[in-house]
């Protein structure tokens, strides 16, 4: 949307026009792009986010089977420390970069060893991805000091604002006596009070955190050390998941509690790498409030994610299963994932190879693989275990049935009637079977064809599909009265069930069908020319749907890569958005060890090229697709309206011209 600017007489006589040149273009170098926009690499409400990139690299060592024991102080001082026994970073100079390794590791972004990710990797399977954890720690801290205990030798150095300030001092070991150990690493950080808006650390996330890496790794005893009180708490749990979850529940438990463990062995399937798997428990109620954790490689995933998605699908495919073959299900009740879910406590520990994060504070595990992955393992587990313990199995299928029935009960409206009946929905609809609009969702294809692909991929549950025939009408200055003599926008309000109305209106939203309207079309030029002309008919003449979050434009992907097997991971395939991700897909492909042109790259002309399961795994399927909602932004409506004049209104040729002047190199116009 456009950007509203002000000019006073006064302030542009008085300030000269500032020079732009090529001395005007910086280039943030080492730690730099961190200082200066640490909100995109970190929390910046408080410094937990930046201990944790210490703690997940010593856990991240246990993981891997060479530590027992983690430590963490909280110093009189402010500082905070920890200490680990695994084998220690390592401080000998780079062969290629001439400068100690654990240097390298706390002054370079995208420096690290997981990206080692191959077959005897120094870490296999691991929470860091990105490179850029712990030199993002020593970018925000007033000082951090590193001391390492490796081949009889201990080496330290010390940052400030992550620039060297005591360089790497090596000497001999003492005996245990002297306070040396055998190898294992501490670190300790002077959080800088200024990067952050409370400079305290959380005490009860802080120690949340390190129950839950104790829960995850059996046998492995974490500490907590107070340094002003002199208190300890130490964490070991032998049980895990099952324990964890027992001690932590909100209420009394439906049936016993569902536990289980499934890694991929060697050569066992086509789709998984050795040692990729899931480890779960989960704990039905009646009522009370649940736990529900997840985690991948240790990293704690607050906010879900696809492995999530599999532990879902696996459960509800399950008890769907379970419930089929006993015939326990009434007549005219139709179950959903979240029947199942809703009353759902549960631990989950996914361990993924090559794990794709949501941004660098990892919250949100996005790998689409990850789905398969752990539906795979849990819904066999599940129904074995169900049809031993057909009792139990009965009981939670009553649970869920009573969960469908209030659902399907709170979703039934009374039709919303216009003038002697009802409004006949458009026979090319193909409608979905729940009448819920928190989950409908209802999407306007480009083309006969892809609607076909559509119709067949999607889910016929919660999914609507509408095709439409060719580009449709620039509405921008069609009278409202007049908007019906177009079939295509006839049919778009019909099947939504929301009358055109202006931005001043107060129109009537309560026979609205869906709560997602979903604008789908080919990722090329006309594709996007639909978009604009489908986003310029809700602006113009459905804004309230606009202005309550109802409307979405689904990315689907413009290449296909059928990446070869390399290493531990199996042939896949890859989508791409566009020519950036393209390549940075073959750069991965290069790095992992694939031969050059071992892949094949395919272009999708349209939708209509795709089958439907292409389909569902990149445009429809919630947990994997990409959905951008459509919202106005920090604008006021008339700059928005003027914006919208100049595209799409028939007297302004002219500032469509200039636009294009402007803005003829740019790759995107934002609108």
């Amino acid at each position: 949307m456009a950007t509203k600017t002000t000019n006073s007489a006064n302030s542009s006589a008085s300030t000269a026009p500032s020079a732009y040149g090529e001395a005007s273009i910086r280039v943030l170098k080492g730690l730099e792009p961190v200082k200066q926009r640490p909100g995109m690499y970190t929390r910046t409400d408080n410094p937990l986010h930046i201990v944790q990139e210490v703690l997940d690299n010593a856990a991240d060592e246990a993981l891997a089977g060479h530590g027992r024991r983690i430590g963490v102080t909280l110093h009189a001082d402010g500082s905070v420390s920890v200490e680990d026994d695994g084998r220690g970073i390592p401080f000998g100079l780079h062969p290629e970069e001439g400068v100690p390794v654990v240097e390298i590791v706390f002054t370079r972004l995208h420096a690290g060893g997981k990206f080692d990710k191959g077959s005897g990797g120094a870490y296999s399977f691991s929470g860091g991805l990105h490179g850029v954890g712990v030199s993002v720690t020593n970018a925000l801290s007033t000082r951090l000091q590193v001391t390492v205990w490796r081949e009889r030798q201990v080496a330290t150095l010390a940052f400030s604002g992550g620039d060297v300030i005591e360089p790497l001092a090596v000497r001999p070991a003492g005996p245990a006596s002297s306070g040396d150990r055998r190898q294992g690493t501490t670190v300790r950080v002077w959080p800088d009070a200024k990067y952050f808006e409370s400079p305290e650390l959380p005490r009860g996330e802080l120690m949340h955190l390190l129950r839950s890496k104790a829960v995850l790794m059996p046998g492995v005893t974490v500490t907590l050390h107070h340094e002003k009180s002199g208190e300890t708490q130490t964490w070991c749990y032998a049980a895990g998941l099952r324990d964890y979850l027992a001690q932590n529940l909100g209420g009394e438990v439906l049936i016993p509690l569902f536990e289980g463990a499934r890694h991929a062995g060697a050569g066992e399937s086509e789709s998984f790498a050795e040692g990729e798997g899931a480890s779960w428990c989960v704990a039905f109620l009646e009522e009370g409030a649940s736990l529900r954790e997840s985690y991948v490689n240790l990293i704690p995933t607050v906010a879900g994610g696809t492995h999530e998605a599999g532990l879902k699908d696996g459960l509800f495919q399950a008890v769907k299963g379970f419930i089929e073959l006993h015939a326990l299900c009434p007549k005219g009740v139709k179950l959903m994932p979240d029947d199942v879910f809703g009353r759902a406590s549960f631990v989950l520990s996914a361990k993924v190879l090559d794990p794709q994060f949501q941004g660098q504070t990892k919250e949100r595990l996005n790998s689409r693989d990850a789905l398969k992955l752990v539906s795979a393992f849990v819904r066999p587990a599940l129904e074995l275990w169900l049809n031993q313990h057909v009792e139990h199995g009965r009981k939670l299928a009553e649970l869920v049935i009573r969960q469908a029935q209030a659902r399907q009960r709170a979703g039934q409206k009374v039709e919303k009637k216009k003038g002697s009946g009802v409004a006949v929905l458009p026979g090319k609809l193909t409608d979905c079977e729940s009448r819920d609009i928190a989950v409908n969702e209802v999407f306007l294809v480009e083309g006969d064809s892809a609607g076909g692909s559509a119709k067949m991929g999607r889910d016929k549950e919660t999914q609507a599909i509408l095709p439409l025939r060719g580009k449709v009408l620039n509405a921008w200055e069609v009278e409202r009265d007049r908007l019906f003599a177009n079939n295509e926008i006839h049919d778009i309000a019909v099947a939504v069930g929301v009358d055109p109305h202006g931005p001043g209106d107060q129109p009537d939203l309560s026979g609205l069908r869906y709560g997602k309207i979903c604008i789908l079309s080919d990722a090329d030029v006309d594709g996007s020319h639909i978009q604009v002309l489908l986003l310029t008919l809700f602006f113009r003449h459905f804004p309230k749907l606009i202005e309550a979050g109802h409307v979405f434009v689904a990315r689907p992907p413009l290449y296909r890569v059928d990446a070869p097997a390399r290493g531990r991971k199996p042939a896949a395939k890859l989508y791409a958005l566009d020519e950036g991700e393209l390549q940075a897909i073959l750069d991965k492909l290069r790095k992992e060890g694939a031969r050059e042109g071992a892949w094949s790259v395919s272009r999708f002309k349209g939708l209509g090229e795709m089958n439907a399961e292409q389909l569902w795994e990149t445009t429809l399927n919630p947990d994997t697709r990409r959905l951008l909602r459509v919202e106005l932004g920090p604008v006021d409506l008339a700059d928005t309206t003027r914006s919208f004049g100049r595209l799409m209104g028939k007297g302004e040729a002219a500032a469509r011209r200039e636009l294009m002047e402007l803005h003829g190199d740019a790759v995107e116009i934002d609108i």
